[in-house]
């Protein structure tokens, strides 16, 4: 327990200190952490409700209010997932000083990535509920169920990211891969577009993204009052423990030779 309680005070230490350096010497500064999503949801929904004339299924208005907390409630889990992983292949690399003393524990970087990734996607829940409060008056009850999804989406990352950063250090070619993967996973998950209107095979397919199911259920208790379904969720967990089993136990196999290369 004294070795847990160490490592968590020191990826709390690491990652305050992260954000902090962020938004250091910005005009703004941690306004940037509001703005930021706001913006970028101004724009997708600029894009694909006005160019492209985008309305979401089952809204009879077509209001594009309600289009936008569809994708908003999408995009947090991307940017979450974009973000951890898309620092992954060079997190060693980043943090060489740290590799060469014995004392440190590596696995924790992947974890600090994990923390700063997710307080970001806390103040984009922040503001998704404002929004969604302007509008409606209330908040949807679906936010406490919110936990069922992102913690297992969170485990699962972790584990991408012990594994992507220990093979980073030794395939530099590893970051424009990952990069390629991520804007590949933009268009292949239910942000734009909800997974019923697809045809039954590519929805079949869909299902092994692990943003699919994370992004359908959160917009279901949201959006739709829904209720977490038990078997979905339980095989969910089960996936993502046995990713971040897997790659962490890759990161330790791997890390013998990190200091040679480093």
């Amino acid at each position: 327990m004294r070795k847990l309680r160490s490592l968590l005070y020191l990826v709390g230490q690491l990652s305050r200190r992260e954000i902090a350096a962020r938004y250091r010497g910005t005009t703004l500064g941690w306004f940037w952490t509001v703005l930021t999503p706001l913006l970028t949801l101004a724009v997708y929904t600029w894009v694909f409700s006005e160019v492209f004339k985008a309305r979401w299924v089952g809204d009879a208005a077509n209001d594009k209010t309600a289009f936008a907390l569809n994708v908003f409630a999408g995009m947090l889990f991307l940017q979450f997932f974009a973000e951890s992983l898309g620092r992954a292949p060079g997190l060693l690399q980043a943090n060489a000083n740290y590799v060469k003393k014995v004392i440190f524990p590596l696995p924790a970087l992947p974890l600090v990535t994990i923390a700063t990734a997710g307080f970001n996607w806390l103040i984009g829940v922040l503001v998704w509920s404002v929004l969604y409060t302007m509008v409606h008056h209330s908040l949807p009850l679906g936010l406490l169920w919110l936990p069922l999804v992102m913690l297992p989406l969170a485990l699962m990352t972790l584990g991408l990211c012990w594994l992507v950063s220990a093979f980073g250090v030794y395939l530099r070619d590893l970051a424009p891969v990952v990069a390629f993967i991520l804007t590949l996973l933009s268009f292949l998950s239910p942000i734009f577009y909800p997974v019923e209107i697809l045809p039954d095979w590519i929805a079949g397919l869909l299902i092994i993204n692990p943003l699919t199911l994370p992004i359908e259920f959160s917009r279901s208790w949201l959006l739709g009052a829904a209720q977490p379904a038990g078997e979905l969720l339980l095989a969910y967990w089960l996936v993502a423990g046995l990713v971040a089993l897997l790659g962490l136990s890759a990161f330790r196999l791997l890390r013998k030779g990190f200091a040679d290369v480093l």
